[in-house]
């Protein structure tokens, strides 16, 4: 099992932009819910930037440290103009 603050950082270490908000859904620290905002989603589908979040958490997942992940990834500009309707 890893912590919030573990995906938070490995999130981090693959898209050292990234903001990321972690929720753990269940408080058994396995399933997860990630919020990510990246430059580095610029012009790539919403499955390409999954995969890219997918891949800074590869080990954890592999392992099954972290048996169920779901995610929203926003480039800054999604995450600004998401920020100011809600």
């Amino acid at each position: 099992m890893v912590s919030p603050d573990q995906v938070e950082s490995m999130i981090k270490a693959g898209l050292p932009d990234a903001q990321v908000q972690v929720q753990d859904l269940t408080g058994t620290r396995d399933h997860y819910q990630v919020l990510v905002v990246s430059s580095q989603f610029e012009g790539k589908r919403l499955i390409q930037q999954h995969q890219l979040v997918y891949g800074t958490l590869q080990q954890a997942m592999s392992s099954e440290a972290i048996h169920a992940l779901t995610m929203k990834t926003f480039t800054p500009a999604e995450w600004a103009a998401a920020s100011q309707s809600a």
